[in-house]
This record gives structure tokens, C-alpha cells and sequence, in this order.
């Protein structure tokens, strides 16, 4: 994971950092296909463990075309994340357009049960040495 991440934001106690990265190997501009990579660390800065259970994106390319994305937990897991430690992964976003971004939030359970929403900071997608587009 790199150490030093572009994006990040704190909800109740838990931070969200993000790295976004470009795949031009992976990439077609020919084809409309742009590639990126993005590495999540989600920290747990409480005094309980926190479980995340379920996620939702929301990927805008240049065009303004939005997705939604939602799904139960994180690349196929419900980590449980202890106080002062930190679950860390690695996925991935194709999109039509050289440019885009992407927000969203994390639905974290506590141990009694309760559910409350986490945001993952917004980032931008850009191809590196192009006129950035503010999405």
C-alpha cells in the first residue's frame, strides 16, 4: 500500500484513505476503455471493533454519466476491523471516458448491532499529463 494516500476522510471515528491510480496497460483509448486502480485503507480510530458489512459507489465519468454501485461488504469480505488497526484492499474502475470520479461510503455494524454509514472520500480519475476535466 503506498504510504502516502491522496484522499481522505473521517466519519465517527473511522478514516477512509484512498489512492487512485492509472492502468495504461489495462487501458484502450482507442477502444473508449480507461483503466484505473485504487487502494482503500479504512481505519478504525474507536475504542470497539467495527465490522463493515456493505458498500455503495457512485462513479461519474466526464460525460456526467453516473453509476451507482452497491454490494455486501468489501472485494468479497465483511472485515472486522479492531480498535487502532486498519483493513486494507485493492480494486478497480474501467470507464468510457480519460476522466472521471468516484465517491461513496462504507455501512459499518457496531457490536450491538447498529449500522451507520462511513464516507469514502471523493476522488478523481484523471489520465496523467492530460487537461484535467472537474467532474
Amino acid at each position: 500500500m503506498p504510504s502516502a494516500f491522496a484522499y481522505s476522510a473521517e466519519t465517527e471515528g473511522m478514516v477512509v484513505r484512498v489512492q487512485p491510480s492509472y492502468l495504461a496497460a489495462q487501458s484502450d483509448p482507442d477502444a473508449n476503455h480507461w483503466v484505473w486502480a485504487y487502494q482503500i485503507e479504512i481505519v478504525n480510530l474507536t475504542t470497539a471493533p467495527l465490522q463493515v458489512v456493505a458498500r455503495r459507489w457512485t462513479i461519474t465519468d466526464a460525460f456526467g454519466r453516473v453509476e451507482e454501485v452497491r454490494g455486501s461488504g468489501v472485494v468479497g469480505e465483511q472485515p472486522v476491523i479492531q480498535p487502532g488497526d486498519s483493513f486494507a484492499y485493492a480494486s478497480g474502475c474501467p470507464l468510457s471516458t480519460p476522466s472521471g470520479s468516484m465517491v461513496g461510503a462504507y455501512f459499518v455494524q457496531d457490536q450491538a448491532g447498529h449500522i451507520f454509514e462511513i464516507a469514502i472520500p471523493h476522488f478523481s480519475l484523471d489520465v496523467p499529463d492530460t487537461r484535467r476535466t472537474l467532474n
